[in-house]
């Protein structure tokens, strides 16, 4: 038996998540078994967590987590041994399949990573699919040109776990980042990670008439989309790029073409879920390298699993700063 958060559909058909205890074989097919230590809350597990499962659950009950990190019980692939201690982070798990909310996950063999030298299985998931995210998209914006020496880089949602993250990972790397963030309050927090300047939301958050403005940004790390977007877009510097990360601002994107055909603006999009293996590795590696443990020590905010459903409320409204780290053994 083992403890997890369980969503289920009660009689008015809105979901409701509670912690059970579950049998071993009520677990999902696949390789590997992990007895997980640690996972987090990110936006997607808050959809998870919600009455409607946020359009991304598909059967019930569900164990949501989209991430976890843990040692590896029991295996029937050769590359994995058990006490291994290995990361997941995408491939649907904690949606379309049992996730991390738990002490035990049984999953392919193929979505595993090693956890790098110079992480522990709680660092791995102070870092998870948001800094995991974070560093995707600065290795993109880097294989596109960016250098430190061009100029300010805009990071959105700044004060969020994708933002926090990039942040520490630029300002480390000698980057001048700009930190968009709608709450005041966080702006001690984003200067303590490496932020140079502070950009108050509403700064960015409407829409002008006209297609270009001043050359601004050398590059953008953006969670929110939107409108946000659309109005940085015409602030980029000429060939500078966007790594569009997040759609907290919404959907839809009200701009026009002019920033790429007049300054050839890059538009990049930024899939987590399905990053093939060898490059998944590339960027843990990269992470354990270039992120300074000591920051992300300082954006952890200890959970339990019972905990988890409030979180995930919590971070739908934007009111998580930084990383949640859930014990599940707590």
């Amino acid at each position: 038996m083992f403890r997890a958060v369980l969503v289920e559909k009660g009689e008015d058909g809105a979901a409701v998540a509670r912690l059970a205890d579950l049998d071993e074989t009520a677990l999902p097919p696949g390789e590997v078994t992990v007895a997980v230590e640690y996972s987090t809350v990110n936006y997607k597990d808050g959809l998870c967590l919600s009455a409607s499962g946020g359009g991304l659950v598909r059967t019930w009950p569900h164990v949501p987590g989209i991430d976890f990190a843990g040692v590896v019980e029991a295996s029937d692939d050769p590359r994995w041994r058990p006490g291994d201690r290995v990361i997941l982070t995408g491939w649907r798990v904690g949606e379309a399949q049992w996730g991390g909310y738990a002490q035990k996950a049984r999953v392919r063999a193929d979505w595993l990573v090693a956890v790098p030298q110079g992480l522990t299985t709680r660092t791995a998931m102070a870092v998870g699919t948001a800094g995991f995210t974070a560093m995707q998209a600065l290795m993109a914006l880097e294989d596109h040109g960016l250098t430190p020496d061009q100029g300010e880089v805009l990071v959105t949602g700044a004060a969020g776990g994708v933002g926090s993250v990039a942040v520490a990972l630029m300002a480390r790397l000698g980057y001048q980042v700009a930190a968009v963030t709608g709450r005041p309050e966080t702006a001690d927090y984003l200067r303590h990670l490496g932020a140079a300047r502070i950009v108050p939301r509403d700064d960015l958050a409407e829409t002008v008439k006209k297609p270009l403005e001043a050359e601004t940004w050398a590059g953008c790390i953006d969670a929110v989309g939107g409108t946000m977007l659309a109005r940085l877009l015409g602030q980029m510097k000429s060939g500078a790029s966007v790594a569009a990360v997040g759609n907290a601002g919404g959907l839809t994107v009200p701009a026009n073409i002019i920033p790429f055909l007049l300054r050839g603006v890059n538009l990049l999009g930024i899939n987590s879920v399905t990053v093939p293996q060898a490059r998944r590795v590339a960027i843990w590696d990269r992470i354990a390298r270039d992120l300074d443990l000591g920051l992300l020590e300082g954006m952890i905010r200890p959970a339990r699993l019972d905990e988890v459903p409030a979180l995930g409320a919590a971070i739908l409204k934007g009111a998580v700063q930084g990383r949640v780290v859930v014990d599940v053994n707590a």
